[in-house]
C-alpha cells in the first residue's frame, strides 16, 4: 500500500483530494504517534498487572500543586517517580520502576512523614512526561510542611516565659491571635502533655492540658478570638473549615530541630462551638525496658515466664490511657532479637521500634484484615494493637494456637475482665482457655516529685483502708512491711513540678496466668467476672490497687493517687 493510499484509509478521501501532501502527511504522523502511545500504555498496563503493581495513565489526569510539591521537581526527575494524588490520608506516586530500591524507599519516607497510605503506580514515559510538565504551572516550587514549624529558637523563648501554667494565661492575653496556637502547642510541650482541650464556652474558649494524665485549666481565651482559632486549627489538621456540624478527625505535624511531634487532632461540635482535642506524639519518645515497667515480686517473674513461651496470648487490659501499649512495646524489646520476626499493627503507630515489621491501619486496612496478612508472613511474635470484634478474636486465637506469641490489648476493668469481654464476642471457650497465657490489668499512677516529696500522716479510715487491703495479701507479699509503722508520702508543690506535687507517671499492675481452675471456669462458658477474680486472687493475683500501695510505701506515689485510679 503506498503512503497516498495509507493517509486516504487513515483520514478519507479529503486527504488524498486536497494535493495538501504535506498537511496530510503531519496527520499521519501525529496519528502514528498516538496508535503507539496507545500501544505501549496497554502493554505497560499488560506488565503492571503481571507484576501485581496497580497502572494509571496521567494524561488528562487532574494533577493539583498539593500532590506535586511533595516530591519537589529535581528529585522527581532524580528518582523518576512523582506524587499525581494526595487528598491528607492516601498518597499515590507514578513511577516508570515501581519496584525500584530508591522508590519505594522514597514511598516509605512520605508515609511516615504524612500519616498516610502510599501507593506506587506503573506509568509509561509519555506518562511520567506529562506529569513532570505539570511542574511548570507551580510558580516556585517549595516542600509544603503541613502543620506550623517551631524553631528551637521558638521553643527557648516560650520555655523561659512559662515556668508555671498560670504563665500561658498572662502571655496569651498579650500575644496577637496569628500567635496563639503556636503558643499553646510550645506550653504544651514545654509542660510534658500528652493532649491539648481546647472547648468553647459560652463566654470564653476554654484551653486545658492533660498532664500525667490529669486535665489542668492552662488559659481562657475571650470568645471572639474563635472563628479564627478555629479557621487556623483547621487549616493545620487539613479538616474542611465550613463543616462545622459533624465530626471530624484530621493531622499536623510540628518540626524541630532533633525530633518531630506528630499531632491528631478530634473536632466534635457542641451547643457553643466545636470541642478540639489533641493528641501528641513525639518521635522521640523512648519506650520502657521490660525490667523498667514497675511490676514487682512474683507478678513480675510469672509475666517473664509467660512473655518468653513461644505461643499463646498475653492481653493488657485497662481503659484509654491506662499505659497498655507501652506495656506490649516493652515486651517487644525485651524478645526483639535477630533471630525473631515480629510484625505488629497498630492504631496508630506510636513510635517506631528497630527491627520490628511495623503496619498502621487504614480505613481498608483494619486489624482484622490486617492479621489476616500477617499470619501469612510467617512471624514469630504478632502484636494487634486491639481486639475489639469477634473476626480479629478468632483469628488471633488460631495463631496464638499455633506457634505464634501474639500480644494485643482489650478495653476491660480489670485483668479478670478479659475473659468474659472474649466470650461476649463469641470467642468459642474450648479454643479460648489454651489460648490464653496471661491477662495484664493496670493503672497508670502519678510519681510524686522528688524535688517537693515529704512525709505525711493519713486520716485514721484511709489508714484502715489502706491496712485491710495490704493484710489480704499472701506472705511472700507482705515480707518486710511493718504494718505499725507505716509511712508514707505526698509533693507539696514547687517550680520543678509547676506546682502540681507530682512528676512523671508509673504503672500498678495485676497479673492474672491460667491455672487448671481457670481453664475449668472458662469451660464452664457460665463464670462471671467475679468468679475469675476469686480465683486469681485465691491463688495470690496483687491487685492493682495492692500493687498501687506497695509503691506508695516505697515512696514513689500518694495513697490518695492510688485510690483515684484503681478503686
Amino acid at each position: 500500500m503506498s503512503t497516498n493510499q495509507s493517509i486516504t484509509d487513515l483520514f478519507g478521501d479529503a486527504a488524498g483530494q486536497s494535493g495538501d501532501e504535506e498537511s496530510a502527511a503531519a496527520k499521519f504522523a501525529v496519528k502514528q504517534k498516538q496508535l503507539k502511545i496507545k500501544e505501549l500504555e496497554r502493554l505497560t498496563k499488560q506488565r503492571a498487572e503481571a507484576n501485581g503493581w496497580p497502572y494509571v495513565d496521567l494524561v488528562g489526569f487532574p494533577l493539583s500543586p498539593e500532590a506535586l510539591v511533595l516530591i519537589d521537581e529535581t528529585k522527581a526527575r532524580e528518582l523518576g517517580v512523582l506524587c499525581f494524588y494526595y487528598d491528607g490520608q492516601s498518597i499515590r506516586l507514578a513511577s516508570l520502576e515501581p519496584a525500584n530500591s530508591a522508590v519505594e524507599a522514597q514511598a516509605r519516607e512520605l508515609k511516615e512523614k504524612y500519616f498516610s497510605d502510599a501507593k506506587v503506580y506503573l506509568v509509561t514515559a509519555n506518562s511520567f512526561n506529562y506529569g513532570l510538565d505539570m511542574y511548570k504551572t507551580i510558580p516556585k516550587v517549595r516542600e509544603v510542611t503541613r502543620g506550623i514549624k517551631i524553631t528551637e529558637e521558638d521553643l527557648n523563648k516560650y520555655g523561659e516565659k512559662f515556668s508555671s501554667l498560670k504563665d500561658l494565661q498572662a502571655e496569651i492575653n498579650k500575644a496577637p491571635i496569628t500567635e496563639v496556637v503556636t503558643m499553646i502547642t510550645a506550653a504544651s510541650i514545654k509542660s510534658n502533655s500528652s493532649d491539648i482541650h481546647i472547648e468553647a464556652g459560652e463566654e470564653a474558649i476554654k484551653v486545658r492540658f492533660r498532664i500525667d494524665g490529669v486535665l489542668h485549666d492552662a488559659a481562657a481565651i475571650d470568645k471572639s478570638a474563635w472563628g479564627k482559632i478555629i479557621s487556623r486549627l483547621k487549616l493545620l489538621t487539613g479538616v474542611k473549615i465550613n463543616v462545622i456540624d459533624k465530626p471530624q478527625d484530621g493531622r499536623f505535624s510540628i518540626y524541630m530541630k532533633n525530633d518531630r511531634v506528630d499531632i491528631r487532632a478530634s473536632f466534635l461540635p457542641t451547643n457553643f462551638g466545636e470541642s478540639v482535642v489533641m493528641r501528641l506524639l513525639r518521635s522521640s519518645s523512648v519506650g520502657l525496658e521490660f525490667k523498667d515497667l514497675g511490676m514487682r515480686g512474683r507478678a513480675f517473674e510469672q509475666l517473664k515466664i509467660e512473655v518468653e513461651r513461644p505461643n499463646g496470648m498475653i492481653i493488657a487490659t485497662g481503659p484509654t490511657g491506662s499505659g497498655k501499649t507501652t506495656t506490649l512495646y516493652a515486651v517487644l524489646k525485651k524478645l526483639n532479637n535477630q533471630e525473631t520476626k515480629i510484625i505488629t499493627i497498630e492504631d496508630p503507630i506510636e513510635y517506631q521500634l528497630a527491627g520490628v515489621n511495623q503496619s498502621q491501619t487504614s480505613a481498608n486496612y483494619t486489624f482484622a484484615k490486617g492479621l489476616r496478612s500477617i499470619v501469612r508472613q510467617d512471624p514469630d511474635i504478632i502484636m494487634v494493637g486491639e481486639i475489639r470484634d469477634l473476626e480479629t478474636a478468632e483469628i488471633a486465637i488460631q495463631a496464638s494456637l499455633t506457634g505464634h506469641l501474639v500480644l494485643s490489648t482489650t478495653h476491660t476493668n480489670d485483668a479478670a475482665g478479659a475473659i468474659p469481654r472474649f466470650l461476649s464476642m463469641g470467642a468459642k471457650p474450648y479454643l479460648l482457655a489454651p489460648a490464653l497465657n496471661a491477662m495484664i490489668g493496670q493503672r497508670l499512677v502519678r510519681k510524686i516529685c522528688e524535688k517537693c516529696k515529704q512525709e505525711i500522716k493519713l486520716e485514721s479510715d484511709v489508714l484502715e483502708r489502706v491496712k485491710a487491703l495490704l493484710n489480704e495479701l499472701a506472705e511472700p507479699d507482705k515480707k518486710g512491711i511493718d504494718f505499725n509503722n507505716l509511712k508514707f508520702f505526698a509533693g507539696s508543690g514547687c517550680e520543678a513540678c509547676q506546682g502540681l506535687g507530682f512528676r512523671g507517671r508509673i504503672g500498678v499492675y495485676e497479673v492474672l496466668t491460667m491455672n487448671e481452675e481457670m481453664q475449668k471456669l472458662i469451660l464452664s462458658g457460665q463464670s462471671s467476672e467475679y468468679d475469675m477474680r476469686d480465683n486469681a486472687r485465691k491463688n495470690g493475683m496483687v491487685t492493682m490497687a495492692q500493687d498501687g500501695l506497695l509503691k506508695a510505701l516505697d515512696g514513689i506515689t500518694s495513697v490518695e493517687e492510688v485510690f483515684r485510679v484503681s478503686e
